[in-house]
């Protein structure tokens, strides 16, 4: 279904909230948009919201459960308003919130899908789940001059670390990082501080009162943490171009950097273990 703007579809189309998971897809432009919305189509979603300036071309197949909506995209917190405003109409539903360009993975993708792990997630009490957004790029940039290349992607095999997350007041939140590493971290210099980090809480249940915030936290603070008070809880990643796309399309970088590629480079294999192998996300007690 297609949809003129936000208000008409949480108007005519909220029955596609009515069963969770659902999945917003943020169009930015015109890359790897379909590969996108099937990727989260195949990992369980059981409809898919696809947000864009335009509407943007899909396969007929994926018709049925994709929804296109207009919204002016490069509005300044166009992604966290609308965000917000499903949060609002589908109370006690899963969400989850992606970029064109990235590809959630958790752990056992392969044989088990994303409502398999929510509803694992759930027994632990828990309502959100951390997720890392791992950058992908191409190897060759001579070749592939946007840096995306799904046949010949790359990620850093190290190169993360994590900081303490404080308060107003300076104190460390419980159970609460701020995490970093991937092109954000090697080419610093061209992104701005606030955007630097590489966690966000993508995957989520609404909740009356739930808001996102635009560093990509939420104002619940129990939503922020990396696990429950007793053990480590799964962990998620969202691999991405988005970092790399950005930095060859401004001006401000693009011809400072000629590679991508440095010594800690390796083929991502598009499978889950090797996130896990990595340390990139993790399956807590879900075995």
């Amino acid at each position: 279904m297609d949809y003129k703007s936000l208000s008409d579809f949480l108007r005519d189309g909220r029955a596609a909230l009515a069963k969770g998971p659902v999945a917003m897809v943020f169009v930015e432009d015109d890359v790897e948009i379909a590969s996108t919305v099937r990727h989260h189509l195949a990992a369980g979603f059981r409809e898919v919201l696809v947000f864009a300036k335009d509407y943007p071309a899909l396969p007929e197949r994926m018709a049925p459960q994709t929804h296109r909506i207009l919204i002016d995209i490069y509005r300044d917190s166009a992604v966290q308003d609308t965000v917000n405003a499903i949060i609002q109409a589908a109370p006690g539903i899963w969400l989850y919130y992606c970029f064109n360009g990235e590809y959630l993975f958790h752990p056992f993708c392969e044989t088990r899908n994303i409502r398999e792990l929510i509803a694992f997630h759930a027994e632990e009490r828990r309502d959100a789940v951390l997720t890392y957004v791992i950058d992908l790029y191409a190897g060759d940039l001579d070749a592939f001059p946007n840096a995306v290349t799904l046949d010949h992607a790359l990620l850093d095999r190290s190169g993360y670390y994590a900081l303490s997350r404080q308060d107003a007041n300076k104190q460390a939140k419980e159970r609460q990082l701020n995490f970093y590493g991937g092109l954000r971290w090697r080419f610093e210099e061209h992104i701005p501080p606030a955007k630097r980090k590489i966690d966000r809480v993508a995957l989520f249940k609404a909740v009356p009162g739930l808001e996102l915030r635009d560093d990509h936290t939420f104002n619940v603070e129990e939503y922020n943490t990396y696990a429950c008070p007793w053990h480590n809880n799964i962990t998620v990643a969202i691999v991405s171009f988005r970092t790399a796309k950005a930095l060859k399309s401004n001006p401000g970088s693009t011809f400072d950097i000629h590679s991508f590629r440095w010594h800690n480079s390796t083929e991502f294999k598009w499978h889950s273990q090797q996130l896990m192998d990595l340390g990139l996300m993790e399956p807590g007690q879900w075995f």
